[in-house]
């Protein structure tokens, strides 16, 4: 049994309801919002055979930086691949695979960058693909992809507001904040609901230093975002950015007790949006309290991990800022081991993730010449640390803060340093 989905993909194994209960699982998906697995499960009660209802259900897992909800995938990829599948089909299967067998996202772009270029309005291919590009840290892809495919779609197309949405995102993570913003508009003239294009609004104002307007946006837009959405808490995060830039960090520890922190979650994407914050606040010299040893425990059970250098970095923050040295320390050690592993993660920890996290570690412990020294000599892809320039902002606070903090004669230190290595 075969059939057509909306965007004029072929799909096997599709009943009439199942592909019906499929498309409203997509178009949650694209448009962030929460609800997706519900039409999923039923389309997969009403089509057990429905391939793509077991790919959307496999993406929905592998494309996070917590290893744990990945490896949940598993058992999806073997029962969509016991599956009869045509081409394109397989291509998602390949895909799923190179990430869950080998850890390797590179090889899943590169079969998901293939399958765009036959199936351009492949919406699954595209939604998957610029997240792994998001979280592997390929600004330039995460662009150009998006770009390369709008040519085959149109405002009839089911979905097209969030292929909008999605190249706004490239389009700002590449400074092109004009364009992000046109494009990010256009994507709420066809749905006001879009989530993902409330957050790129709150992008360009942080990029553009336009906190007042920022904050109004957010506060005018507050149902469309914090409602039902997968990015409420992480725009919950903007807001108290834009909080910290209009100089009121109260206001913006407010936010993380009653919005970032209020429940306690565990997923690793609060847990970055917590951490992120509350080293700002910190770094303002804002007193937290007992904050980072709460975030601390919470952080504990992926301290061995070993799966993305941006989670080490943002656990490390709340090791440090609870002054849990133990844990820092045993931290740097397993990324020391990792770093010499020929795999993505001991790649990404080679190239910036160790340096980052020692840098933090010796700022935490008020070693801010080797902090400064550290911070410094990180190569100029730190954009492959995954994340936007929003959240890797840290590492430039935080240097300048330890600047501050050094002092003139420590500067003056610092640059006497500089030029004996310079001499070497």
């Amino acid at each position: 049994m075969s059939g057509i989905d909306d965007r004029g993909c072929l799909v096997s194994g599709a009943a009439p309801g199942a592909l019906a209960a499929f498309e409203r699982a997509l178009a949650a998906w694209q448009g962030w919002r929460e609800g997706a697995e519900a039409p999923l499960a039923l389309a997969l009660r009403e089509a057990p055979g429905f391939v793509m209802a077991h790919v959307l259900q496999a993406y929905l897992l592998v494309c996070s930086r917590d290893p744990r909800r990945v490896a949940m995938a598993r058992p999806v990829l073997e029962r969509a691949a016991s599956l009869p599948a045509n081409a394109r089909e397989r291509l998602h299967l390949a895909a799923i695979a190179a990430v869950l067998d080998d850890d390797d996202l590179d090889a899943a772009r590169a079969v998901l960058g293939a399958l765009l270029r036959v199936e351009p309005r492949d919406a699954l291919a595209l939604q998957a693909v610029h997240s792994l590009d998001y979280v592997s840290g390929d600004v330039v892809c995460m662009q150009a992809r998006v770009a390369a495919v709008l040519p085959a779609w149109s405002n009839e197309l089911p979905g097209y507001h969030a292929v909008l949405a999605m190249h706004a995102f490239g389009l700002e993570e590449s400074g092109r904040y004009d364009d992000a913003e046109a494009s990010a508009r256009a994507a709420l003239a066809l749905d006001p609901a879009d989530a993902r294009a409330h957050h790129v609004m709150a992008h360009v104002f942080e990029m553009t230093g336009r906190a007042e307007a920022g904050e109004r946006w957010l506060d005018a837009h507050v149902d469309a975002w914090a409602t039902d959405t997968v990015v409420a808490m992480h725009c919950w995060w903007h807001m108290g950015l834009f909080q910290l830039a209009l100089g009121r960090p109260a206001r913006a520890l407010d936010l993380y007790d009653r919005r970032i922190r209020a429940g306690r979650s565990d997923a690793v994407a609060d847990l970055i949006d917590a951490s992120a914050l509350l080293w700002r606040i910190d770094l303002g010299g804002s007193d937290t309290g007992a904050r980072w040893v709460e975030l601390a425990d919470a952080w504990a059970p992926h301290l061995d991990d070993g799966y993305c250098s941006f989670n080490d970095l943002h656990a490390m923050l709340a090791f440090v800022g609870a002054r849990h040295w133990r844990r820092v320390d045993r931290l740097e050690r397993a990324l020391a081991l990792r770093h010499a592993l020929p795999t993505r993660h001991g790649a990404t920890t080679r190239l910036l993730g160790l340096s980052a996290c020692r840098a933090l570690a010796a700022f935490g412990r008020r070693d801010d010449l080797r902090a400064i020294t550290l911070l410094a000599s990180l190569p100029a892809q730190a954009h492959r640390l995954g994340g936007s320039h929003a959240q890797r902002d840290v590492l430039q606070l935080t240097m300048q803060r330890a600047v501050a903090r050094l002092g003139a004669s420590g500067r003056q230190a610092m640059r006497a340093r500089r030029a004996a290595c310079a001499h070497v």
